[in-house]
């Protein structure tokens, strides 16, 4: 629904903000979901109240006699037009690859290049908290995808015997690397956590 609200404030602005009737319709359309959804007015009055809650859909003013809602994504987190662009694709259209995301968003944002879309990606993955995560690599494709954690983070079915049927495809001088490497990475977050004790340690003498 969030996605519906965004997608129609882009792509007909004439239209927006949206009636009830008018939202009930986009979350239901045919084109452009996955899944697509057959939700009734009482599903939708329930998610709006939620996203109502959580302050990031409201009520617009207005002179019309019709409640309207709009989201409030813009005010909350000051995207940039392909960040808001990307987002808007995985919420309506669930975990998809640069390429899926570039063809995509074309109503909304046209990309030069898959340079562009990853660039794209990169801020939403750097935001804090992080707006989205790359997925592990399916068996059997080459390219990773992306998916928004706005509705928090949920690990993908079959995402643990992806990576684990990757790492049988490795050889054992890469999987010994691998393993160095993790080590190596527990090692400095064991260290970066001592860091951060003695600093507050040292902070409270002052205090």
């Amino acid at each position: 629904m969030l996605g519906c609200l965004v997608e129609k404030e882009i792509t007909t602005p004439e239209y927006y903000p949206l009636s009830l009737n008018a939202l009930m319709n986009a979350c239901n359309q045919k084109s452009n979901r996955d899944p697509m959804m057959g939700l009734d007015e009482d599903a939708v009055r329930k998610a709006l109240r939620s996203l109502t809650d959580q302050y990031v859909v409201r009520s617009a003013s207005g002179d019309s006699r019709v409640a309207k809602f709009e989201h409030r994504l813009n005010e909350l987190y000051n995207f940039h037009r392909h960040e808001i662009a990307v987002l808007c694709v995985l919420m309506l259209r669930g975990p998809q690859t640069p390429g899926e995301l570039r063809t995509r968003s074309e109503r909304m944002y046209a990309f030069e290049d898959l340079e562009a879309v990853h660039s794209a990606l990169n801020l939403l993955m750097r935001r804090e908290p992080p707006l989205v995560k790359v997925l592990p690599r399916q068996p059997g494709t080459k390219e990773v995808r992306f998916m928004h954690l706005l509705s928090g983070n949920v690990e993908q079915e079959g995402a643990t015997e992806s990576v684990e049927a990757d790492r049988g495809a490795l050889s054992t001088q890469d999987r010994d690397r691998i393993e160095q490497l993790e080590a190596e990475v527990s090692e400095l977050q064991r260290e970066l956590e001592t860091l951060r004790e003695q600093f507050a340690a040292f902070q409270r003498q002052f205090q």
